[in-house]
């Protein structure tokens, strides 16, 4: 009975986080230099859903992932049905199979298949002292690769997945135009990893944006050493935030057209680090 009224709450309180009124309009214009109409969208590690939404608002098609079975349950309810989203249950990673990933009931969207992120990160960040890992579940696992294989080449995929970003990394070979990835404070040499595996992969520019913030911390785009720099520093000494990643655009071309702009809000913590 208790386990169960604390996954009640845990889902309430994500609801009201991320579906609150006016969020949605945010998210699309931080998202619209990267996402148009007919673009297809992976939303790795899709929580409750409201990602996925803004990016179906801009026209996308989406695959969104979430293998925890009662927040997936939600997600269906919530964006399930709408033409052109198409959810799944697999988590990703570096492999096709299966793993373990562990569940907190009463903050459902930091459940990782991480296994040290439990031990290890409220060490590290104060704001997860207060999260108890206390259940688990076997769950299917995918790669980025087999997505692209049966979809086809996303135009953007956001990765939220709680300390797993490099093993989903791992499991990518294609240059996929522009990506996002979650940092956050405790665990910021993830996301170097990330940087640095994305920097093999393609010739890719980087910003990133603090918490829930609607603008990029640096008006230019960065080179690989920059932002691994500005992390290695503390990235500004936020909680989290998200890396954002995208293909160098040639000079012949006339430039990129993925400058974005947006106004800012910031009120991440232990359960605004996953962002759905």
């Amino acid at each position: 009975m208790r386990r169960r009224a604390e996954r009640w709450l845990g889902l309430v309180r994500s609801l009201i986080i991320y579906w609150r009124p006016g969020r949605q309009r945010g998210l699309r214009e931080l998202y619209r230099p990267f996402v148009g109409a007919g673009d297809l969208v992976f939303d790795v590690g899709a929580h409750l859903g409201d990602r996925t939404a803004a990016f179906r608002k801009l026209g996308a098609r989406v695959v969104a992932l979430e293998p925890h079975p009662a927040v997936r349950r939600w997600l269906e309810l919530l964006v399930g049905r709408s033409q052109g989203v198409s959810v799944r249950a697999e988590a990703v990673g570096g492999a096709v199979g299966t793993a373990r990933l562990v569940l907190s009931h009463r903050t459902p969207s930091v459940s990782s298949l991480a296994e040290d992120w439990p031990s290890t990160l409220p060490e590290r960040n104060l704001g997860f002292r207060g999260v108890r890992w206390d259940d688990s579940v076997e769950v299917p696992v995918t790669t980025l690769d087999a997505l692209i294989e049966h979809s086809g080449l996303p135009r953007f995929c956001k990765i939220d997945v709680e300390g797993y970003e490099v093993e989903v990394l791992a499991g990518l070979s294609h240059r996929i135009p522009a990506l996002s990835v979650e940092f956050v404070a405790g665990a910021l040499d993830i996301a170097q990893a990330c940087v640095r595996r994305l920097e093999v992969l393609g010739d890719y520019e980087f910003n990133a944006v603090r918490g829930e913030e609607r603008s990029f911390i640096s008006k230019r785009w960065l080179a690989a050493d920059e932002l691994v720099a500005w992390l290695e520093g503390g990235a500004g000494s936020v909680s989290s935030g998200d890396v954002y990643a995208r293909l160098r655009v040639k000079a012949d071309t006339g430039g990129s057209d993925w400058d974005a702009e947006g106004d800012g809000e910031s009120d991440r913590d232990a359960e605004g680090s996953n962002d759905g």
